[in-house]
């Protein structure tokens, strides 16, 4: 297999993982299957930062932990770490706050238009620690299995 491939491989993998946690994880705690859990943002553990650093650590891996293609993945991948933790989860903790306050108007005037935006955006710096073990633990398990087996 090629090493593009690998590096794309283990990044849905960790995506697909993490994705596939959350889901068991709100059952636990709701008791509810929810399959919307697939295709939503934020949650334990971050399937952004799953993804990047799996293709950092797979990158740094085949190519080299100095090569250039390294270097742009972990440029990338700390910006789409620092955006899951700061900046969406700003935008999530402003949606629930902006919820109430319409929740408020719409008790007054229950026959006003009623949209609510999505809360759960961004990541605690929990969920994103979580997700980046496990982009490296996959990109490493993945790894190792294409060079040995």
């Amino acid at each position: 297999m090629g090493t593009g491939v690998e590096v794309i491989i283990s990044a849905f993998i960790a995506t697909f993982i993490a994705q596939f946690l959350k889901f068991i994880f709100y059952y636990i705690k709701h008791k509810s299957i929810n399959f919307r859990i697939f295709a939503s943002t934020g949650g334990m553990p971050s399937s952004h930062s799953a993804a990047v650093v799996s293709l950092m650590t797979s990158t740094g891996l085949i190519l080299g932990f100095n090569s250039v293609e390294f270097a742009i993945s972990l440029v990338f991948g700390l910006i789409v770490m620092y955006d899951a933790a700061g900046l969406r989860r700003s935008a999530g903790q402003m949606a629930t706050q902006l919820n109430m306050l319409v929740d408020a108007i719409y008790e007054q005037r229950p026959h006003s238009f009623r949209n609510k935006l999505i809360e759960l955006l961004g990541h605690t710096p929990l969920e994103v620690t979580m997700g980046a073990l496990l982009g490296i633990a996959v990109s490493l398990a993945i790894h190792y299995k294409f060079l040995f087996g």
